[in-house]
């Protein structure tokens, strides 16, 4: 099994994901803008990232998440969406304060406990919850 990537790795996924155009490539600044981060932070970041076979990053040009980064971005953003529905849906959170919660939660979850929620969340909805953003 692969190394487990921190939270900080995901959450540098999950803005890749976001900020991917219809290329599917993402600019450098859109990534430091949605982490509210600092340049080099997020150049440090793609080069771990590419090294662990998560993106290519050609600079000047841009950043495009391989299959097994599209994966793990798809995965972090499914647990932020279940999590952010959960809180704003059943508990009434605003969804403001849902996403800040959902984003420090759902690298923490279990997956059995995600399931769980997933499928309170349709019984209690009656739609099923992918992601929120």
């Amino acid at each position: 099994m692969g190394k487990v990537l921190s939270s900080n790795m995901e959450d540098y996924l999950e803005a890749i994901s976001l900020a991917a155009g219809e290329d599917g490539c993402a600019r450098v600044t859109d990534v430091r803008d949605l982490l509210g981060v600092k340049t080099p932070s997020v150049t440090g970041a793609l080069r771990v990232l590419a090294e662990g076979g998560y993106l290519k990053h050609e600079p000047y040009r841009g950043v495009t998440l391989t299959a097994k980064g599209r994966r793990t971005a798809q995965d972090v953003r499914r647990r932020h969406g279940i999590l952010s529905a959960f809180l704003t849906d059943v508990l009434g959170v605003n969804v403001k304060t849902a996403n800040i919660d959902a984003c420090k939660m759902e690298h923490t979850i279990s997956k059995e406990t995600l399931e769980k929620l997933h499928d309170f969340l349709h019984k209690y909805t009656g739609r099923k919850h992918r992601h929120a953003r």
